[in-house]
This record gives C-alpha cells, structure tokens and sequence, in this order.
C-alpha cells in the first residue's frame, strides 16, 4: 500500500509539482488543462461545495455531458465529498430512484442544459449545484453556482478510507446494487492499470467511453493521471469523428468496449491515411469479452497489440490485463491478474486447479467494503474472504484467464449448458456476418433455446439456413440457434455492452 497514493489529491499532488506544465485533460477545439491548473480546479471546486455545507463522504451526483468539464468535476467531486456520476439519458423516474437511493446531498448539472434530473431533485429538496464552463479557459475549467454559501471551516483532507466514488451496478436481472469504492480502493486501481499498461507522462489516451461509467472513470482518465500522463476527454463516442481525433490528438492508445472497436474497424479502409499515420502504442479493450476474430483484426489494421482487460465496478474496475508485448498475448484470454488475486472456485467452495471451469472470485485491496445497505447482497458475494464475480472462467498453468460466460448468461437447454460466446465466435467465422449475439429463447419443454441476433456485413445476403449450415459444420447440434433474427445493429446499453439478457422478449421472441 505504501507505493500507492493514500488519496486521489495526493495523486494529483505528486504530478502537480513534478511537471507542472504539463498537459492532463484534452478536448476537441480548446487549449489542455495543465497539471498545476488541473491541482487548482479541483481546489477551487472542493472548496465551493464545502461553503455549500458539503463534506467528506457526502454523495453528490453529477449528471454532465460527456467532455472535460465531466472529467475534471469527477475528479474534482471525487476528491473531497463522494461522486455520483449518473447517465444523462436516464428518464424522470430512473433519476427519482438512483437520486433516492444515492441519498445525494446535492446534484451537480450543466447551466442551460435541461435535465430530468433537475425536476426529480427538486420533487426531493435536493440542492441544485449548476456548472458552467469559462470561456476561453484552458479544457474543463469552470465555475459553480449553488445554494447560498454556509460558513464552514475548510474542507478536511480526504481519508484513505473515505468513499471517493458511488456507483451503481447495471441490474439488468434485478434491481441496481449501490458500490462504494474508497479513496484505497480508486488510487490502488489507477495505479495497477498504469503499470499494466507501462504508462509514462509520454503517453496520451483518446477516451470515447461515457464518464459516469467506471470505464472510462478509471480505464482512462485516473490511469492517465495516475501516471501523469494526459487524456483527451471527446464528446462520446462517434466512428466518423474517432479518425478525426486521432489525426488531431496523436494519441499513444485508446481503451473502449468491443462493439465500439468493431464500429471503428467498419469505417477504418476509409480512413487509411489517418490509420496509417496513427501513433498508438497499443489498442485496449474491456468492459465485456472481445472476439478473436475483432482482437486480430483490429492488430493488423492499427499495427498496434490489442490489450484485452477484465474488470467490473466492484473491483473498481481492472481485474485481469493481457500483457504488452513482448510478453504473449493469448487470443480468447484476458490476461493475467493485474490487480485482485484470481481464483476458480466450485459450487462447493473449493478452489479449482488449473484448466478446470469454474466460478472467477477476486480478492484484494482494490476490492469495495460491500455494498451499501444490502446485507443479503453481501452474503451471497462475499464469502471465504473472497468476492464472487458471476462470471464462469479457467485459468491455464500459465495464469492466464479465459472467461466463459456469465453465470445468469448461460443457456440451458434440456440441460445442456451452452455458452453465448462459444457460439458467437461460431458465427462470426461465417462468411457475410459481421456482428452476432447469442441469447436464450424461451421453450416449451426444453426450458430454453439458442436464438442469434446477426449483423450482415454491406451487401452480403447471407440466409438463415446458410448461418445455420455453416454452425453445424463447427458445433455440436444442440448449439446451433434455432432461430436467426437479421438486424440493422444490435441493441447495446449505454455504455455499449450488448443487451443479451431479456433480448428474446425485446424482439417478440419469448
């Protein structure tokens, strides 16, 4: 513990009087943010919440578009009171719930964008904090407008095990659970994916990935500080723009979800000049399981090593990296432990050898204490000292992790348990088929089916029976779907995982 930060403002600390003129934030049409005014942002920042009677622990959600001023307010937020970042997409009733549930004592929104989170808070008498960006000033500079100012002493500094960052789980299968990742928890993870990745002040990420996701919060903005490197902060991501940004930013690499890589890779022969001149160092990927097919590809078009990584919110974030090079990299794995210990365990208990599938469970510094107020949560995911993932895994005599299937994801039918991913990477073998996603389909007397939804690639007519042929050929029967459903794109949340839980239903299949 003692070579990580104790804190998030220790962290930006070290780099502030290191290179103090040194870019951290970036953004498309403005001048960076340097280390030294990134350090006095975030000191001004605190300080105005704390005269707005704010303090360490606080919850404060924060509800901003994609950009610097989102970077630079979580961070911000993160270092003295508790951040909450929401989705801005989310409907009147979704804020009420996670507001509600949060016990947010204040929310922080951009001046002059409406927001359903606005009303949700005001129906609560939560504080309204606005944010309006200072024009002319360096990316993610701004000021706050709030609640009249309370005299208050100033802000204490923040604890190692203060809670720096709430956030919810994706509760697709059942009502969302609330993370509380500690300042220990969000400084020790920063610093693991920085040295996973060999990050140096050198280096320059290009983040697409939404910011109120733990992905793009620690994935790319707190690694990139954390080795005092800088980060450009874009709207979101956009395929077409994604080439312009790299042509503008120069970046040495960029983290996003696999449907992202694929959507960038349908757009990269016409950008050929850009890709060539491109100077990554290395493309990652995490956030859900990248398919050898997509990982090759996108190596040979980047000429750049694909990092595939393993994390989730509870583990605040980074569980598993592959290594750079020249280590090796093993297509269809996720690398090694690069944080938490990994373990496979049984239904029973027991820690499995070797090559034998099991339950993936973590356990270490990174780790949350345990979900907020939901003791039956707890019970069931941790348990022996170790937090259980859900995710089905082996590791290999090497220590490398190969993941499986999630457990609630696995199709049972009549008792043959077929994961979606075996059959995906099936499917994307096929000639015509550019993306797939396998789901489970209700039946009558098998309990479930294999349904797919397909992706045609630009002027392929490839039928159902071609796909399905084609999948008999490669797997045993049982896995061949048994219903095909062509698409225009497939159905993604809001940080651009695929929806495979409920798709059945969604598309009048159940």
């Amino acid at each position: 513990m003692s070579n990580y930060p104790s804190s998030i403002r220790q962290l930006l600390e070290i780099h502030a009087e290191r290179q103090p003129d040194a870019p951290a934030i970036l953004a498309p049409g403005t001048e960076p943010l340097s280390y030294a005014r990134l350090l006095e942002q975030v000191e001004k920042t605190v300080g105005a919440l704390a005269a707005m009677g704010l303090e360490r622990n606080h919850p404060v959600a924060l509800v901003l578009p994609n950009g610097p001023e989102q970077a630079v307010a979580f961070v911000a937020i993160a270092s003295g009171m508790s951040c909450a970042p929401l989705n801005p997409a989310y409907r009147a009733e979704e804020f009420d719930f996670y507001l509600g549930d949060l016990g947010a004592r204040a929310l922080i929104v951009r001046r002059g964008i409406e927001s359903a989170a606005v009303q949700a808070a005001r129906q609560r008498g939560i504080p309204i904090v606005e944010l309006d960006p200072c024009a002319g000033q360096p990316a993610g500079v701004f000021s706050l407008a709030g609640p009249a100012s309370h005299p208050s002493a100033p802000p204490t500094s923040p604890q190692p095990e203060d809670t720096a960052m709430l956030l919810h789980t994706s509760g697709t299968t059942s009502r969302p659970k609330l993370v509380p990742l500690t300042q220990a928890n969000v400084c020790i993870s920063a610093v693991n994916i920085a040295r996973s990745l060999l990050l140096t002040p050198e280096d320059r990420c290009l983040n697409v990935m939404p910011l109120f996701h733990i992905h793009g919060l620690l994935g790319a903005v707190l690694s990139s500080l954390a080795a005092g490197a800088g980060v450009v902060c874009t709207p979101g991501f956009d395929a077409i723009r994604f080439f312009r940004w790299l042509d503008e930013f120069k970046p040495t690499w960029y983290t996003a979800v696999p449907t992202m890589h694929q959507a960038i890779l349908a757009r990269a022969e016409r950008n050929r000049e850009i890709v060539s001149a491109a100077r990554l160092r290395f493309v990652r990927s995490c956030s859900s399981p990248l398919l050898p097919q997509v990982m090759v590809e996108t190596e040979r078009v980047f000429r750049a090593p694909v990092i595939e990584s393993y994390g989730m919110t509870e583990a605040t974030h980074q569980m598993a990296s592959s290594p750079l090079p020249p280590r090796e990299r093993k297509p269809g794995s996720v690398g090694l432990a690069a944080g938490p210990e990994i373990a496979i365990m049984d239904q029973a208990g027991r820690l499995l050898p070797p090559l034998e599938t099991g339950e993936i469970v973590i356990r270490g510094p990174s780790l949350t204490p345990g979900y907020l107020s939901n003791p039956q949560a707890n019970a069931a995911a941790f348990t022996g000292g170790w937090f259980h993932t859900g995710d089905l895994g082996r590791l290999d005599e090497e220590g490398y992790l190969y993941i499986t299937g999630r457990l609630k994801e696995i199709i049972n039918r009549g008792g043959e348990k077929i994961s979606p991913r075996e059959v995906e990477e099936a499917l994307l073998d096929c000639p015509g088929v550019r993306e797939a996603l396998v789901f489970a389909m209700p039946h009558r007397s098998l309990g479930q089916e294999v349904g797919a939804a397909i992706v045609l690639r630009d002027g392929s007519a490839t039928s159902e029976r071609e796909i399905r042929d084609f999948v008999a050929r490669r797997l045993a029967d049982f896995k061949v779907p048994r219903t095909v459903v062509f698409l225009p794109e497939l159905p993604k949340g809001p940080t651009g995982k695929p929806q495979r839980i409920g798709l059945a239903q969604k598309l009048g299949l159940g």
